[in-house]
């Protein structure tokens, strides 16, 4: 008999999808925005970084992956392929950005940053509901 009290796996499962396709447009949009400028951004970031004791080329060299690994993480996320390397890949990202805005002393952004890094987790650690995705298609056509 169904108790009105616990969570359906179909729910979870609803729940999972909706929050990994939130994400990835996020990460997506991220990359898609700055991707046609990459060195743009790259100069706006070596600038943020200007009065901080760090050779220029430390921060410009991830600076010209972040908008790269943003886009490619966010579309394998929308598409829900490769979900556990993308989240992995994201969480790497992740750690290369909090400690930027740390050596910034950016508290509020390093804020913003943990509630992402929450969403990964959240994310990776339900990885098992990753039923609506290509993931989950392909093994189901491997048998």
């Amino acid at each position: 008999m169904y108790n009105q009290n616990q969570l359906r796996k179909s729910d979870i499962v609803l729940a999972y999808t909706f929050l990994r396709l939130v994400f990835g447009i996020n990460m997506f949009v991220h990359g898609l925005v700055r991707i046609g400028n990459i060195p743009g951004f790259v100069e706006s970031q070596v600038g943020l970084y200007k009065d901080i004791a760090i050779p220029a080329f430390l921060i410009a060299i991830p600076a010209y992956l972040i908008p790269i690994v943003e886009f490619a993480v966010g579309l394998l996320l929308i598409l829900g392929l490769q979900t556990r390397n993308a989240l992995i890949a994201n969480f790497l990202l992740m750690m290369t950005l909090m400690f930027g805005v740390c050596l910034l002393q950016k508290w509020d952004t390093a804020g913003s940053q943990l509630i992402y890094n929450f969403v990964l987790f959240i994310l990776l650690a339900g990885c098992n509901f990753n039923l609506i995705s290509v993931d989950n298609w392909l093994s189901r056509r491997k048998g």
